[in-house]
């Protein structure tokens, strides 16, 4: 069922993104001559969860959909930075919070048709807030501190519209 690459040229390029043009030929002879692949740096995201319960989200505007969205902290991998050292330092630089235990929670693709993109998540407890975030300058990110009841109804009022987080809370909560 794998699909053969019979040729590829970028026509997009910068420095956090390309687009990659396959000409692919399927399994079953047909010749797709413009099949369109983004290539980006693999993502994080952190459920983070404070020593007192509160589960820390952020808010901020989505130019894609043009909304305001409750999001888990993440962010990009660095290039020479393991997935762990990412979601730390985002975990760190955007909220403030450090600290407590972390393990590895998954990983899922935001699309897998078409990008090489892969997001990592990852499970933070008992973290403490040691310093003032220090977000990108691109970056206007509102901190909120929720419970679980909390966290569940913003879940099911379709205020966290990205499936990547999504996903790991559900578990996290299914698996509670």
């Amino acid at each position: 069922m794998n699909w053969q690459i019979l040729d590829s040229s970028y026509p997009f390029v910068c420095p956090w993104l390309k687009v990659r043009k396959d000409i692919v030929k399927l399994s079953n002879g047909v010749v797709v001559p413009d099949f369109y692949v983004t290539e980006a740096p693999d993502w994080v995201n952190v459920i983070a969860i404070t020593k007192e319960g509160k589960f820390i989200m952020e808010e901020q505007y989505r130019h894609g959909i043009q909304k305001v969205c409750f999001e888990l902290c993440a962010g990009m991998v660095d290039e020479g930075e393991t997935p762990m050292e990412a979601a730390k330092r985002e975990l760190l630089e955007e909220t403030g919070y450090s600290g407590g235990e972390w393990i590895e929670y998954g990983m899922s693709v935001p699309n897998a048709s078409g990008s090489t993109t892969q997001c990592y998540h990852f499970l933070a407890t008992n973290v403490e807030h040691i310093q003032k975030p220090n977000p990108e300058k691109t970056e206007d990110i509102k901190i909120h501190l929720l419970t679980e009841q909390a966290l569940k109804q913003i879940m099911l009022d379709g205020r966290i519209a990205e499936a990547v987080m999504l996903a790991p809370l559900w578990r996290y909560l299914a698996n509670k």
